[in-house]
């Protein structure tokens, strides 16, 4: 079985605010952000899983991906707790993207959640960063 390490990272400044995802799959040597718009730090954090398993399933193939074991590391300790059933999901809000990450999950043949320290997710912040750093840019050019 292929073991695939991804990390992933969401943050906003403001909470809500302006949010951006990234993404770090280390296995395959990818890496991106994304600028998601208004939401919440624990909204960016679930959205930049989705798009991290979605990204890997496109990379490898869908029959490829049946035989993956993709391990989803995160700092954030509650989407991690949440996924791993620990926590119960009350925001409204996480609840369809929960169910997002656990419909991609049945793509592979197995999906960890694992928490780490914020010092091993760099690539994956610095993606989200990045990301809302540049959207910024873009907005503060349009005001002249």
């Amino acid at each position: 079985m292929e073991k695939i390490v991804m990390y992933s990272d969401g943050g906003s400044r403001g909470n809500p605010g302006p949010a951006a995802l990234g993404v770090y799959i280390d296995t395959l040597g990818k890496q991106f952000g994304e600028f998601l718009g208004t939401k919440t730090n624990n909204e960016a954090e679930y959205m930049a899983i989705v798009a991290g398993l979605k990204k890997i399933k496109a990379l490898l193939g869908k029959e490829r991906a049946k035989h993956a074991a993709v391990e989803c590391r995160m700092d954030s300790e509650l989407a991690c707790r949440q996924l791993n059933h620990v926590y119960k999901i009350e925001n409204e809000k996480l609840q369809p993207l929960f169910f997002q990450v656990w419909n991609l999950m049945l793509d592979f043949s197995e999906v960890r959640f694992i928490h780490v320290p914020r010092e091993q997710n760099a690539v994956a912040d610095a993606e989200a960063n990045k990301a809302m750093d540049e959207a910024a840019k873009q907005h503060s050019t349009r005001l002249f």
